[in-house]
């Protein structure tokens, strides 16, 4: 039995990572069992999957817990979903949120932090600041924890309020805002911030900076 952790189904050196079996390796190499996340990096709902080999998976099955342990319907559904994105490698990558950005190009990433902190400075409210930064992303648990990923960020720029202050106010937003501080200095990695939020996120910036002003 080898429990992959957060499992992935493609191989991703053709993105800079580094070697990692995926699943369909690890069951070809004769494993009984292989057991691994559906949410994480596969990037489906949070699930534990168990793939072997056929006759130790029927006895698994067999087993009475397995009643109270298996997901519901919706979950099953919405596993599948995903799953079928695999079929094609590059559909999977564009599609599944978590694959797409860890493997967004660099130079978009650029761009977009560039377009948010163009907008801030266009709003023009005092006692703030913002820069682009150059910085490192990483995956977290599971397959490539400590990978670094270069990365860009917003570094927000309070003249007076302490950075703990700051992280404590955007995480308490109605729609949380979750940066982090990094060297004394107040981030937002880009990497996790989509081209359909920057608006939202540039109004939910500027409301607090203006009560905090």
């Amino acid at each position: 039995m080898e429990d992959l952790g957060s499992g992935c189904l493609i191989d991703l050196t053709r993105y800079g990572f580094p070697k990692e079996p995926t699943v369909q390796e690890i069951v070809s190499s004769g494993v009984d069992v292989v057991t691994f996340s559906g949410d994480k990096l596969l990037g489906g709902p949070q699930a534990g999957i168990i793939v072997g080999k056929r006759d130790v998976i029927e006895k698994i099955k067999k087993n009475p817990l397995n009643r109270a342990l298996r997901i519901d319907k919706f979950t099953l559904a919405s596993l599948e979903n995903v799953l079928c994105e695999y079929y094609d490698v590059d559909q999977a990558v564009s599609q599944i949120p978590t694959l797409s950005m860890l493997t967004e190009d660099i130079s978009e990433l650029k761009k977009r932090a560039r377009k948010i902190q163009r907008r801030l400075k266009y709003k023009k409210i005092s006692g703030w600041n913002s820069k682009i930064v150059s910085t490192v992303s990483r995956v977290g648990g599971g397959s490539f924890p400590e990978y670094n990923i270069a990365s860009w960020a917003v570094e927000l720029i309070p003249d007076s309020m302490k950075l703990s202050q700051l992280e404590r106010e955007l995480r308490s937003l109605d729609t949380p805002i979750i940066g982090r501080i990094e060297k004394e200095r107040y981030l937002l990695d880009v990497r996790t911030i989509q081209d359909s939020e920057i608006s939202h996120l540039v109004e939910l910036l500027s409301a607090l900076f203006v009560s905090e002003s």
